[in-house]
């Protein structure tokens, strides 16, 4: 019993549907034979509640004298009452109503057992499993509870979430490792860096011109070295930082913006110029956060702007979204891909890449995201910060 049991489980699905189907098709013969059956045998106890009435015919002689006992020669039949005559003709049709009927009552509950039996469980299990996977959620299992097809999609997709639960720990590692040798790296490099400065500042006192401007020269890498130093040890850090979220006036931060964005054009003698879109009074974000990323955004603006820059606050249903327009030349088609990238500069320039990169990460930080592309005139740089109040319902 339980290996037919077993067998039925793991009956495909293209045969289980043919047997649901089989076993309907025959239930429904069934009752629309017994509901025949049925009908006739109702219609006959009617008419026998009305016995026919018989004329008896005798036969006589030339005296008009009957001889013998006579015979029945005519049968009247007794017509039926009008509620049984009613009930007879719904007798007569009912075995024609029903056909159709059961053979649709009989169908459906196939396919609903069919649904129940074959199909509800593991779809269940890969709904569940493709909602926990989008959530990044690797921690479960996909039960396959038969060795039909839905069954091997099952065992398919646990292969899957095995594969990137591994895949995944194993980036995660990578990742840690990483920080941990741009760590180790950047602590390292800071004696000989130190031990070089001495001895530069020593060469830069020297009464020999052409040893001061070798000096001046190697002190100016030696500080693009202790900038990159400190770049990789501010990026561990902004990695793992969270957003400290309070509530704070949209318009104390506009103003700030503008503040900043203000005096960063006048420094580079560009114009500056903002639009504020914004209509609540306050949000749930954090003000440093975002304040970082502007800077890092107004940086790269004012590097390539030609004469001004615009910034365009606006207020949607989910948070802030940040904008940053300049007039130059704009993104070509590689910079719109890789300039989130980290060390993508997309130029010989004395920077390090990483303005992009880290403001991404921060955006991502903040529920939200970062995105470049062209304005009409220039380049522009979108970024979105989630409100947690939203966050929160």
């Amino acid at each position: 019993m339980e290996l037919l049991k077993r067998q039925w489980h793991n009956l495909s699905l293209r045969k289980a549907l043919v047997f649901y189907i089989a076993a309907a098709t025959v239930l429904a013969l069934v009752l629309c034979a017994l509901t025949a059956k049925f009908c006739d045998l109702m219609v006959k106890e009617i008419y026998l509640a009305y016995p026919e009435i018989e004329e008896k015919y005798y036969l006589t002689n030339e005296q008009g004298e009957q001889l013998g006992d006579g015979n029945y020669i005519v049968k009247h039949p007794v017509p039926l009452s009008s509620g049984d005559q009613r009930l007879v003709d719904i007798l007569l049709v009912l075995p024609v109503i029903t056909t159709p009927l059961y053979s649709a009552l009989c169908i459906l509950a196939a396919a609903l057992l069919f649904y129940q039996n074959k199909l509800k469980r593991p779809l269940a299990e890969l709904c569940l499993a493709s909602e926990k996977i989008s959530c990044n959620d690797l921690d479960f299992t996909v039960a396959s509870h038969s060795s039909d097809e839905l069954g091997q999609l099952c065992a398919s997709f646990e292969t899957m979430r095995a594969a990137l639960s591994q895949n995944f720990s194993e980036m995660w590692r990578q990742m840690e490792e990483r920080k941990r040798l741009n760590a180790a790296f950047a602590h390292d490099l800071r004696t000989p860096l130190t031990i070089l400065k001495g001895y530069n500042e020593m060469l830069q006192a020297s009464g020999d011109e052409q040893t001061r401007t070798t000096a001046i020269t190697m002190q100016r890498h030696i500080s693009r070295l202790e900038n990159y130093v400190d770049t990789m040890s501010h990026l561990r850090r902004l990695e793992d930082t969270q957003p400290n979220y309070r509530k704070m006036s949209l318009k104390a931060l506009a103003a700030s913006l503008y503040e900043s964005g203000t005096i960063i054009c006048e420094r580079a003698e560009k114009r500056f110029s903002m639009q504020n879109r914004t209509a609540s009074p306050a949000l749930s974000l954090d003000g440093d956060l975002i304040s970082q990323v502007y800077g890092n955004l107004m940086a790269n603006a004012v590097r390539y702007a030609v004469s001004s820059i615009e910034l365009c606050l606006e207020e949607t249903q989910e948070g802030l979204l940040l904008s940053v327009s300049d007039d130059g030349p704009g993104f070509d088609k590689t910079s719109i891909k890789k300039a989130t990238d980290p060390y993508f500069t997309g130029e010989k320039a004395d920077h390090f890449g990483l303005g992009l990169y880290t403001s991404k990460m921060l955006c991502e930080h903040h529920g939200g995201w970062l995105r470049v592309g062209n304005a009409p005139s220039g380049a522009r740089v979108n970024v979105f910060f989630k409100n947690s109040f939203f966050k929160s319902r």
